[in-house]
């Protein structure tokens, strides 16, 4: 019993190392007038992770501009790298210290004409700020 017991926890041990990698969330941008913000995802930043992934089916995933609004704790927000649907990439250094109830700076995509979202993964970094995990939300506008 006691081996079934230690292996088990392994097990569960294991699978919750697996489960602090970055983690895709998916989601459908509601439709919506041209400038309006529209809410893209949302995660959850904790100590145990650096990055995320927010992944936007269409079909309404055209926009212009990306932001970030922080929740609970503050966030070091590093980078971005932007994937379209045509799968050209952009990579965005945002560098950022986001605080607690903020947000980061707009977030101008380049290009012209339509810029329809795939992903959104972006790095993070929680080190020193020791007040806790933060809810991060991506806006994106039209």
């Amino acid at each position: 019993m006691l081996k079934f017991m230690k292996r088990t926890a392994c097990v569960l041990l294991t699978l919750g190392l697996l489960a602090t990698g970055a983690q895709a969330k998916t989601v459908t941008p509601n439709s919506g007038p041209p400038g309006s913000w529209r809410v893209l995802g949302t995660t959850h930043a904790n100590h145990s992770r650096d990055h995320d992934t927010i992944e936007v089916r269409g079909p309404y995933d055209n926009f212009r501009k990306l932001k970030f609004r922080v929740k609970d704790a503050p966030l070091n927000m590093q980078r971005m790298v932007v994937t379209y649907d045509n799968g050209g990439r952009d990579e965005i250094q945002v560098r950022y210290n986001i605080p607690q109830g903020g947000e980061s700076r707009i977030i101008d995509l380049r290009g012209a004409g339509k810029r329809s979202l795939r992903r959104v993964d972006f790095w993070y970094d929680t080190r020193g700020m020791g007040r806790g995990n933060a809810d991060v939300t991506l806006f994106g506008m039209k």
